[in-house]
């Protein structure tokens, strides 16, 4: 079959690989119909967490059922499915407390309690690294699924693809960022980052009936994306984070935002300055939209990091986190949790998710399609891929 394989920083090709086979009893073989690149693949493709031998990228995608182990109960061959990207059991501990990302048996190489970039990790993820169990990703024409009778979920014949492909991860992922606060109805949620999640997350906000909505970004196009397509207000991040926050508080009387949302991470932007510091302190990129955030939000506010952070960070706020009361949840996003209801939201016309979609390209693009993301290059917010073209 054909795959997009990684083979170190900035070098993805498009290659001939072994199929994937039925390796436990409740596998799934998948013919993929539609995937997507997603900002956590980018991660790897910078260099910024290592993958030291090839492996098929990705893990937003779905298709239709090819082959199942003798132990798959609720699917069957040529059933269509959507996949959401942690690999987990279904009835671990963590799994039975709806934290599959957490799950004790997909990661048996790498789990543990501690935590942490290179100590013990949590489960597994498809596409992402030895470190995360080390499976194959979706990027690809075929795809083995672990786990098959709780993980994937057979959507209704009359929704496209395009319509559902990002419950696999950047709708529960926003979402999540939005539940952590808790939001009731009447707050105001800053977003810090306008790429797919973030835009997924303010489409959440509004169906949790958030009062205002504001999403920051240093690029112009990728603000105009988000106010075409979730009616936020936006913020240009220009001057650095102090004239951000003050527009922030200058919108909710002075206070800030009931939630702010990171869906950046630790590879932001950055000046001369933020990068000799990181090298100084051995710190994997930025933490500077996590301390943003920590400033923009309301005291008694939520803080919900969406972004991923590999490693510890020097000077992070703790007086200001405890003076101001701050609640923080971060984390990978718990799909299984809210996919059902995330579904039934997409198939009742309450939300619309393609409309985020720049970019149609075939497999074969692979390369193209992940410079022009990682550079942020031709308007590029969000790239699907069909992997027969």
């Amino acid at each position: 079959m054909k795959a997009a394989v990684i083979h170190g920083a900035h070098k993805i090709t498009y290659d001939t690989v072994d199929d994937p086979t039925i390796q436990e009893q409740d596998d799934i073989i998948l013919k993929v119909t539609s995937t997507a690149i997603c900002g956590s693949d980018l991660h790897m493709y910078s260099g910024g967490i290592p993958q030291p031998r090839p492996m098929v990228m990705g893990h937003e995608f779905m298709g239709i059922v090819e082959e199942t182990g003798k132990g798959v109960k609720k699917l069957k061959r040529g059933d269509r499915v959507v996949v959401p990207f942690p690999i987990a059991c279904g009835h671990c501990f963590f799994c039975n407390h709806d934290l599959p990302g957490h799950c004790e048996h997909s990661n048996p190489e790498m789990y543990g309690p501690e935590g942490g970039l290179m100590t013990e990790k949590g489960g597994a993820l498809f596409g992402y690294t030895d470190l995360y169990g080390g499976y194959d990703g979706g990027q690809a024409q075929y795809v083995r699924v672990p786990y098959a009778n709780f993980g994937p979920r057979v959507v209704p014949e009359n929704l496209t693809d395009e319509q559902v492909l990002f419950l696999t991860d950047i709708f529960p992922t926003g979402y999540t960022g939005v539940d952590w606060g808790e939001v009731k109805g009447g707050e105001t949620v800053a977003i810090f980052g306008s790429g797919p999640v973030g835009l997924m997350a303010a489409k959440s906000a509004w169906l949790r009936g958030a009062a205002k909505v504001i999403v920051v970004d240093t690029l112009q196009y990728r603000l105009d994306k988000a106010k075409q397509t979730t009616g936020c207000e936006t913020i240009l991040w220009e001057d650095g984070p102090k004239d951000v926050v003050e527009q922030i508080r200058a919108l909710t009387e002075g206070r800030g935002a009931e939630v702010c949302i990171d869906a950046v991470g630790f590879e932001p932007e950055r000046n001369l300055i933020d990068k000799v510091k990181a090298t100084i302190n051995f710190e994997k990129g930025s933490v500077k939209v996590l301390e943003a955030c920590m400033s923009a939000v309301r005291r008694g506010g939520t803080v919900s990091v969406l972004g991923v952070y590999p490693t510890m960070y020097d000077n992070f706020p703790i007086g200001q986190f405890f003076d101001k009361g701050i609640v923080l949840k971060g984390g990978q996003a718990p799909a299984q949790k809210h996919i059902d209801k995330l579904l039934s939201y997409v198939a009742e016309g309450k939300v619309q998710l393609d409309d985020i979609i720049t970019h149609r390209l075939g497999l074969s693009e692979i390369e193209h399609a992940y410079e022009i993301f990682h550079k942020k290059e031709d308007g590029c917010v969000k790239v699907v891929l069909d992997p027969w073209k």
